[in-house]
């Protein structure tokens, strides 16, 4: 992989504790969070771009509700002083924020994605810059997901529905990568 500009931005989407909670049923990539860690500490050591997305829903019985200790970010990715925090109310960090905006203000045109859950918000939120012109990369292996039902009611493993998100997103909207190939091409 090639380098990535200094201005590649680490967007880390959903990384909050409700996804930490066992009854939520199997997930795959139980090392995703260590692999988000390392991520956010090589950009952070690098000084490149970081943009948090917090998923506050308006569900009712949600976890993910502002308020509720589901909605916090867990501690390892935490934002620091001066690291922008993005909330959203649907599955895309693009839809209702300003994110976008920013992004091109401050002449980002590289994204690397990363966070919960990979067929959902990671999906979605991939789809929009890889659709807007951004250079997108998902890790593969710093993104997870759960087990879910087809229509016929048979369940899917986590790892058959993290497999399929990644391979509709591939050479589509966004380049699937792992966090070794990222942190080689984020060396300075």
């Amino acid at each position: 992989m090639a380098k990535l500009p200094q201005s590649t931005a680490l967007i880390l989407v959903d990384v909050q504790q409700a996804f930490l909670d066992p009854h939520r049923g199997q997930r795959n990539n139980p090392n995703a969070e260590s692999n988000i860690a390392r991520l956010l500490h090589s950009w952070r050591k690098s000084g490149r771009p970081i943009r948090h997305v917090v998923h506050d829903s308006v569900e009712p019985d949600s976890p993910l509700r502002p308020g509720l200790p589901g909605n916090a970010i867990q501690a390892l990715a935490a934002p620091k002083t001066g690291e922008p925090i993005y909330r959203k109310h649907v599955n895309s960090a693009f839809i209702g924020t300003d994110l976008e905006r920013d992004l091109r203000r401050d002449g980002i045109d590289t994204l690397v994605i990363v966070g919960l859950t990979t067929n959902h918000c990671v999906s979605t939120t991939a789809r929009m810059p890889g659709n807007l012109g951004f250079e997108t990369f998902v890790v593969s292996d710093a993104t997870a997901t759960f087990a879910r039902p087809t229509l016929d009611g048979t369940m899917r493993p986590a790892e058959a529905v993290h497999s399929a998100a990644l391979s509709d997103l591939h050479q589509e909207f966004a380049t699937v990568v792992d966090t070794e190939e990222i942190l080689k091409g984020s060396a300075l």
